[in-house]
């Protein structure tokens, strides 16, 4: 019996394709909600996302933020978003591909944003996860840190992490790490 039903979907899909029409792609329940969160998305005018992968690779985008006030004025950071097949249910997985130096962003990219880890619920959305980025750069946390030295430096000498932010966007050393310039 199971290889009946198995044969009539394959003629189907046979006859759908004799019409010259390519095979439809099933979209799994993450890339549905997926797409709806993309199209209801309500940026802030400093973020940008593309899909370097194309229209068709939903579930791989990127997302670019230039804050516009705090230590991070004027700087460009672009982040890879990498959502799950079962995406609500699964946080994305998110990386920062600009080096920077951040208490809450580790040199490997990785980001400290409590809806990314233990705080995450299927009611977040993408738009949700933006604005949280966004608020690392605005307000950067020193009492969860990913960068430990950076974190240090915050909390003791506010005025000293902002010359060692300024030095490393604009291209240079802090300590014996060297930061790409991203202004």
């Amino acid at each position: 019996m199971i290889k009946l039903f198995k044969v009539k979907e394959k003629q189907k899909e046979l006859a759908e394709n004799a019409n010259g029409k390519p095979p439809v792609k099933k979209q799994s329940a993450g890339e549905l909600r997926l797409h709806k969160d993309i199209s209801e998305l309500n940026l802030p005018k400093t973020c940008t996302i593309a899909f370097p992968n194309g229209k068709d690779d939903l579930m791989n985008f990127e997302v670019t933020i230039r804050p516009d006030e705090g230590y991070y004025l004027g700087g460009t950071f672009v982040f890879s978003f990498q959502i799950s097949p079962i995406y609500p249910h699964e946080a994305p997985k998110v990386k920062c591909k600009t080096k920077v130096y951040h208490p809450n962003i580790d040199l490997e990219g990785n980001v400290c944003l409590n809806i990314l880890r233990e705080d995450w619920k299927p009611v977040l959305n993408i738009n949700t996860i933006i604005y949280g980025l966004y608020h690392l750069f605005t307000e950067p946390n020193h009492e969860d840190p990913l960068n430990p030295d950076a974190a240090a430096v915050l909390r003791d000498n506010p005025k000293l992490f902002e010359s060692n932010v300024r030095r490393a966007m604009a291209g240079g050393y802090v300590g014996q790490m060297f930061f790409p310039r991203c202004v």
